[in-house]
């Protein structure tokens, strides 16, 4: 392994290169250590705090983890959560069996609290408005992958079973419509990257600097009045949002005078 000093790339993101390449290639595998910082150091010539520049880039990258006193590792899982939060509807009205196999979720709390400013926003009311919140996480085998949490108007839920700090065994979005009386209608979602806030990077395991994917979701009903507002929040680096939807075919060219036939 060596570094090109001439080249206009930055020798640590040189030697960032070539190590997430043997990890693509599986010279190393899924939960194997690498060599140590000194180690690598000595591979490539240079000065151990260049290595350590690249290593802490594929780990913003989720390509490795560090585990204090014992190493860097190649990343234990190459799972990536694909869906937007449409997933939560499926492909018709009704549970999303692959999800469920796939990610377990867990209520982590219910209750009343002043609405952020982004659901405030979507509701239409001001900044601090009392609230009902439900939130989650979601898990896979070794990790957490989401943070969640579903607002609904407090005037709507009160006397409701969504104030229960229980799950339902069926979508929120399913119990919401029977208790509410409303139907889901249509819904739009707002997909942003940023830091994470200190809670979030300790609950997601990963590093402050760490990007994540931040995800509004503002469900309507008929009259095109919120009914929910959910956030979603992602580890950037093992998140990949994916979306199938159909082309339109070309239009047929309008009759330049529609008032003719044309034999």
């Amino acid at each position: 392994m060596t570094i090109n000093p001439g080249a206009a790339e930055f020798p640590h993101r040189q030697i960032a290169n070539q190590l997430k390449e043997r990890v693509r290639r599986q010279e190393w595998q899924p939960g194997e250590r690498l060599p140590s910082i000194p180690a690598i150091a000595e591979m490539f010539g240079v000065a151990k705090q260049t290595v350590q520049r690249a290593v802490d880039q594929l780990r913003v990258e989720g390509v490795l983890i560090t585990k204090p006193g014992s190493g860097t590792y190649v990343r234990g899982t190459r799972r990536r959560l694909n869906r937007l939060s449409r997933g939560r509807y499926g492909s018709h009205r009704g549970y999303h069996a692959d999800l469920a196999a796939r990610y377990r979720q867990q209520l982590v709390g219910v209750g009343r609290e002043a609405a952020p400013p982004e659901v405030a926003d979507a509701f239409g009311v001001r900044d601090g408005t009392e609230m009902l919140v439900r939130r989650h996480i979601v898990r896979t085998d070794d990790a957490t992958v989401e943070l969640g949490a579903s607002w609904f108007r407090v005037t709507d839920a009160t006397g409701t079973s969504l104030e229960r700090a229980e799950s339902f065994g069926r979508p929120l979005y399913q119990e919401a419509e029977e208790v509410l009386g409303r139907r889901y209608a249509s819904a739009t979602d707002t997909i942003t990257a940023r830091q994470p806030s200190r809670e979030e990077a300790e609950i997601l395991h990963i590093r402050p600097d760490t990007p994540v994917l931040h995800l509004l979701h503002v469900a309507f009903d008929e009259t095109r009045k919120p009914i929910e507002v959910a956030q979603a929040t992602w580890p950037g680096p093992m998140t990949t949002l994916t979306e199938e939807y159909r082309i339109p075919g070309p239009s047929p060219e309008p009759d330049p005078d529609p008032g003719l036939a044309l034999a």
